[in-house]
């Protein structure tokens, strides 16, 4: 899958695993939301959550072969800055694994979000490619060995949220 990122630039640049990821070839950064393609938004205030529904099925054209995320500071972010074209879908509960929101739920930086976005979609591969240059990116897998895995196996949005509910249950 593609992965494109409209990319904010209001966080530190030394930290920022979108543009570390736009060095590495594995993902486009886009200044501006009318130059960033259509696909599936990764968007934590969609109703819809991700699930292997979603996976691209030949026919459904490139909008549905691309992940995309937006890149800001959690403290920027809001439901406004998600106006971008595409199908909208949230992550489930994941851990972060990144030093700076370790072991926080929901708080993903964009790498981790397109990891676990690409292994709910079946494409474990991609996300252990991607995660591989940062030096923390095994930990997050391994905090989420288990969801992953489980939300993967889901047949829809309904099966993935409910699997979810098993987690914030124990929370």
């Amino acid at each position: 899958m593609e992965l494109h990122v409209r990319y904010e630039g209001d966080d530190d640049p030394d930290k920022c695993s979108a543009r570390k990821l736009a060095r590495m070839d594995e993902a486009e950064l886009h200044r501006a939301t009318r130059s960033t393609p259509p696909g599936i938004v990764l968007n934590p205030f969609a109703e819809q959550a991700l699930s292997p529904a979603d996976r691209p099925t030949p026919g459904d054209g490139a909008r549905h072969s691309r992940l995309v995320a937006l890149d800001c500071s959690w403290e920027t972010a809001e439901r406004e800055a998600f106006d971008l074209e595409g199908v909208h879908r949230s992550l489930p509960f994941l851990v972060a694994g990144n030093p700076v929101n370790y072991g926080t739920a929901f708080q993903l930086n964009t790498v981790e979000a397109f990891a676990g976005a690409l292994a709910i979609l079946g494409e474990r591969d991609h996300a252990e490619r991607i995660l591989s240059t940062f030096s923390w990116g095994h930990t997050f897998l391994e905090l989420n060995e288990e969801p992953l895995e489980r939300y993967a196996n889901c047949e829809d949005s309904s099966d993935v949220i409910d699997v979810q509910d098993d987690y914030l249950a124990e929370e």
